[in-house]
């Protein structure tokens, strides 16, 4: 005969009363953290870890001149990626959104960033200029804010309309515009940009907030996520820099970025809104399994497939809790 399925719960509900060991877990815990360490200096010093240059606004208006002056001048216009983003930085889009819940624009504006004026303006103020950019500064400062925008978004354009290549680009009614995105790029190689962006962040300098977006407004942030396997393509999200394992255990993060709908911009609502979907979706699932102690059916799953009983089975057959035949 078998043992009944309440009498198999009341038994595994008792109080142990098998045999038991003398166990020492400080022991065991000490014998475990001299391994580890040990295996993590031996590991170490054969495979090192990553030290990759930091990405600096020198090494960007150095290797890729053209770009940084060009994104100079999109934050003069803000047409940028910062200036256009919307919240927390300004107003100048709505942001991402799941169905009805805007998730940026309810937010609001708890960063603001001015592009114009703390991306050049304020930077080129704080340094020893040539007279040509000293007076082209004192024009744009003398102007109006509609003057302002006509420059700035004339000469965006017509950088634009050539692909970059500066040296095509027609003359026009720029004013002050590329006296200031060549000062700005001269600062730039010189190595004071960087200082000066991360001086506007207070007395402790912690805060790169700009500073990244700066960088992610042009290609060289891009072009150096994309050399290191960083992308969403790519799984990102879980690489290291070069050829090192990253955080594994974000896998389940990048997997939805590898997929349809969530690979694809153009697809909508979701493609321009990925990100708050699989945050969403992530959410969903943690909370879920959070919630498993009393989601009915779940939290009786391993009553219902007794694989302890297998694996116990000595133990289970010692006591008498097991299936007999007739």
């Amino acid at each position: 005969m078998s043992i009944s399925k309440e009498a198999k719960h009341e038994f595994d509900a008792a109080p142990w009363t098998g045999k038991t060991k003398r166990y020492d877990i400080v022991k065991e815990g000490s014998i475990a953290v001299a391994f580890v360490a040990i295996a993590a200096i031996v590991l170490s010093l054969l495979m090192g870890s990553p030290d990759e240059t930091p990405l600096t606004f020198k090494g960007w208006a150095v290797s890729n001149a053209d770009n940084f002056y060009a994104t100079a001048v999109q934050e003069l216009a803000g047409t940028s990626g910062t200036a256009t983003y919307g919240g927390p930085y300004n107003k100048a889009a709505d942001g991402l959104n799941v169905g009805p819940f805007w998730l940026q624009k309810w937010a609001g504006v708890t960063h603001p960033i001015d592009t114009v004026n703390e991306f050049v303006i304020a930077p080129l103020s704080t340094q020893v200029m040539s007279t040509e950019i000293a007076s082209a500064l004192a024009t744009w400062k003398a102007a109006s804010d509609t003057q302002k925008q006509d420059w700035a978004t004339a000469y965006d354009d017509a950088i634009t309309k050539v692909e970059g290549k500066l040296s095509d680009v027609p003359a026009g009614a720029y004013g002050p515009v590329p006296a200031l995105a060549q000062g700005l790029t001269d600062m730039a190689k010189g190595g004071a940009l960087d200082a000066a962006l991360l001086s506007q962040g207070g007395f402790f300098q912690t805060d790169n907030t700009k500073q990244i977006l700066f960088f992610g407004d042009g290609s060289y942030l891009d072009d150096a996520g994309t050399a290191a396997n960083l992308q969403g393509g790519t799984w990102g999200m879980m690489n290291e820099t070069g050829r090192y394992p990253g955080q594994a255990w974000l896998w389940l993060y990048s997997f939805w970025y590898q997929i349809p709908p969530f690979n694809n911009e153009e697809s909508k609502p979701i493609g321009a809104n990925a990100d708050a979907y699989i945050m969403f979706v992530m959410g969903a699932l943690s909370l879920g399994l959070i919630l498993i102690p009393v989601i009915p059916g779940i939290k009786s799953l391993p009553m219902r497939i007794p694989i302890h009983r297998g694996i116990w089975r000595q133990y289970y057959d010692a006591n008498g809790i097991k299936r007999r035949k007739k």
